[in-house]
């Protein structure tokens, strides 16, 4: 066997992991906690909120830490949007305990610590399935639910864009940038619809320039 053929079997050197790769944060990583539960109110208006705290560094996110407070009433706003405008697989919620809701209970029903705490997980499991989603991430519902103060039920539902255009003038709001990722996302049917009346156009000229020629 001549020496050309002879596959080299030499270890390839490596680069040192440095203390930064090592003990550094990841590439990529989101990480949201559902805690602190408090339950406020009397009556019919008593209901439990939970602190939903989000650290990341992935870009499509404006803020990379956020702190905001919901109550369950939220999430399920939150998986009705998904379900409506994305094209995913939206996982279920935990239950909504009707039979813990009934009138005339020995116990403080779904206002038990252990039930509270059984839901409180549940819901760290959904929200973190649901942001850890590629396409899931795109969506406007998302972010005003983990980065919002308050969110607004009248939103206008659209895709959120990793890096903007530029402002096309001095009054540049998130509006504009709304604005033009929806009429991004309604291109393919725009040029469906120009062709479309292209051709309907094409085919009259064609048969009006054969009735001319024919009288």
């Amino acid at each position: 066997m001549s020496e050309a053929t002879v596959a080299d079997t030499r270890r390839l050197n490596s680069k040192p992991q440095d203390l930064t790769d090592a003990y550094g944060p990841p590439s990529n990583f989101l990480e949201i906690d559902v805690f602190d539960p408090q339950t406020i109110g009397v009556g019919r208006n008593r209901f439990t909120t939970y602190e939903v705290r989000m650290k990341t560094n992935l870009p499509i996110f404006k803020l990379k830490e956020s702190c905001v407070r919901r109550r369950y009433s939220d999430f399920e706003w939150l998986k009705n949007e998904l379900e409506r405008d994305s094209k995913i697989v939206v996982p279920p919620l935990p239950g909504k305990a009707l039979k813990r809701q009934l009138p005339f209970r020995g116990d403080e029903g779904i206002f038990e610590e252990s039930f509270i705490e059984e839901r409180r997980a549940g819901l760290e499991q959904f929200i973190n399935r649901i942001a850890g989603h590629p396409l899931a991430q795109n969506e406007r519902c998302l972010h005003m639910f983990l980065q919002d103060e308050s969110i607004d039920r009248n939103y206008i539902p659209g895709k959120v864009l990793v890096n903007p255009p530029p402002c096309p003038g001095p009054n540049c709001s998130t509006s504009s940038f709304l604005h033009i990722s929806q009429s991004l996302s309604q291109l393919p049917s725009m040029i469906f619809c120009m062709y479309f009346y292209s051709q309907i156009e094409l085919d009259y000229n064609t048969y009006f320039t054969l009735r001319m020629n024919s009288s």
